[in-house]
């Protein structure tokens, strides 16, 4: 008791940790990320932990980031422990000795297929050890997003940091490999958009009654995606990690979902504007050039900002007024742009309406990315490509 536990967290291990730690009289501190629901850091919160909120689109070895800076404070916390749910392999134990055994004894041992969403991997990977043990051939399946790095690594031991970008489904995929993940357990991974794991979490509420959280959600859309994959008499069991509560403010608030471009409604998409030539492929900028270099390429290119890349990965954003001040307060400068770089741009699917997509355009906010998943293609679009469509 007094002691303290500091753990990197996107929601369900730290409400774990947390109430734990008030039956035993711990303290927690916990790192998340800005992408995760207000509703979970407000629970955690309740349950007395303290909640310290970092960037996402930053490489986990950052000094920002959630892992680091869980790892900085375990050092400078008297009396604190990491349990390090990404890397500690008494997560997929505990899996392999309490989730495996339960859907085991409740299908009788007719289990065929496995579909789990992965995260840190303790679920997949102890899951399917001790069920591959009763059967060897229950299938596994993992669920993973855009922006992450398992699916294209399972299939080719490639770790391309292309595939890292920001993305918004909450709870799945990740952008560096937890020991947790055992890829031998694992049969095939499927990704599933932020847009089709958004809906489906929308639709397991109000057709099932089963109100669960986004990587539920996502679970369910990458099934029917595999559809090809079952058989009838097949028995397929699909793990829900999360609560709906915790998306009040997201996947369940209409506003928030037009925002994102997730809701359909009437009128062009922003697929119809590439069709059209109205939109072009993003054009990026490293983060170490300097930014009188900066300023040239915008200049030659007409351009009023540009995302930044670092190793290929997008992790800023960089606009000509933000340059121009700064060259005008340090005419002789040599900073990089990674120096003055703003965050990055959001991203939207290629389906988003562009009636949608125009409410994400403010004061704040001129241009947001635009996602093609199934090509791979990235676009910009701003509020001037709006304009086009309107006259």
């Amino acid at each position: 008791p007094g002691g303290t536990i500091v753990e990197g967290t996107s929601g369900n291990t730290g409400m774990g940790l947390a109430i734990a730690a008030i039956i035993k009289g711990y303290k927690c501190v916990f790192t998340s990320t800005v992408k995760q629901s207000k509703e979970k850091f407000d629970a955690l919160r309740a349950l007395g932990a303290e909640v310290i909120v970092c960037p996402t689109d930053v490489e986990p070895e950052d000094p920002r980031s959630y892992y680091s800076v869980s790892s900085r404070l375990t050092k400078e916390i008297p009396n604190s422990w990491k349990p390090n749910q990404y890397d500690n392999l008494s997560n997929s134990q505990a899996h392999y000795e309490s989730t495996g055994p339960e859907i085991w004894a409740q299908t009788k041992g007719k289990i065929t297929h496995l579909v789990v969403g992965v995260g840190t991997g303790g679920t997949i990977t102890g899951t399917s050890k001790f069920l591959k043990e009763q059967n060897a051939n229950v299938q596994v399946y993992g669920i993973d997003t855009y922006g992450s790095i398992y699916k294209k690594m399972h299939e080719t031991g490639e770790f391309d940091k292309n595939e890292i970008y920001p993305y918004i489904t909450e709870g799945i995929g990740e952008d560096f490999l937890p020991q947790n993940v055992d890829y031998s357990k694992i049969d095939y991974f499927e990704k599933v958009t932020d847009k089709q794991g958004a809906i489906y979490t929308r639709k397991i509420a109000r057709e099932e009654g089963i109100f669960v959280g986004n990587s539920a959600g996502s679970a369910i859309a990458g099934i029917l995606q595999m559809r090809d994959k079952f058989k009838k008499g097949d028995v397929v069991v699909v793990i829900f990690h999360d609560h709906g509560t915790r998306y009040l403010g997201k996947m369940f608030n209409d506003d928030w979902m037009r925002e994102k471009g997730f809701l359909t409604t009437e009128g062009l998409d922003v697929k119809d504007l590439v069709n059209a030539n109205f939109i072009n492929s993003v054009s990026t900028i490293e983060c170490s050039i300097s930014v009188k270099a900066c300023a040239k390429i915008l200049i030659d290119n007409d351009f009023s900002q540009m995302p930044v890349t670092k190793d290929g990965r997008i992790v800023g954003t960089i606009k000509d007024e933000v340059v121009f001040e700064h060259l005008q307060k340090n005419p002789k400068s040599t900073a990089n742009i990674e120096s003055i770089m703003s965050e990055a741009l959001p991203f939207v699917d290629i389906s988003t309406k562009v009636s949608d997509l125009a409410l994400s355009l403010n004061n704040q906010r001129t241009a947001i990315l635009v996602k093609d998943f199934t090509m791979g293609e990235t676009f910009i679009v701003t509020r001037t490509d709006l304009l086009k469509t309107m006259v």
